[in-house]
């Protein structure tokens, strides 16, 4: 199945010129839900990654189950007041403002191969600031998975040069 397909077009969301890539249809649909998450894990299998690590909240959907499948453990990263107890922070900008994401205090160490995994990939801003995360926590950046991608807005150059794999390509 073509997930390109699956993916709804909502127009002018959350605002006037925006063309909002909604990913739940495929969260709706087991087949392609599976097929999302097996694609996603295909690249990292038998490449010793020992967490993934994924950003708040829709990281989280595709997160878990991926780190299931490499039989991985699931660092989740929050926004601010989410945790009882942080380790890190970074915040990073977003075109209308900034963000911050929380990762857990024992999440990491410097044994652990991460993958990073999230739901899209559009200015790199999400992404960048778990990578500065995980450099900070002296583990290894094994590659990143988005089932969506915004290629336009580049966001792969903000990103360390490891493997990015991507289900889902639009320019905007």
């Amino acid at each position: 199945m073509n997930l390109k397909d699956v993916i709804a077009i909502r127009e002018d969301w959350p605002k006037q010129g925006i063309s909002f890539k909604d990913i739940t249809p495929i969260c709706q649909n087991p087949e392609a839900f599976k097929q999302a998450i097996n694609e996603l894990v295909a690249p990292f299998l038998n490449k010793g990654i020992t967490k993934v690590v994924c950003a708040d909240a829709r990281g989280f959907i595709f997160g878990g189950p991926v780190a299931l499948a490499l039989n991985a453990g699931m660092v989740i990263a929050r926004k601010p007041n989410k945790l009882p107890y942080v380790a890190m922070s970074e915040t990073y900008d977003l075109e209308y403002g900034h963000n911050t994401l929380e990762i857990p205090a024992n999440a990491l160490n410097e044994n652990d191969v991460v993958l990073v995994v999230d739901d899209l990939l559009a200015t790199g801003g999400s992404a960048k600031a778990l990578t500065n995360m995980i450099h900070r926590s002296g583990s290894k950046l094994f590659g990143y998975a988005f089932l969506v991608e915004l290629a336009g807005l580049k966001g792969r150059k903000v990103l360390d040069q490891v493997p990015v794999h991507t289900l889902v390509q639009y320019e905007f």
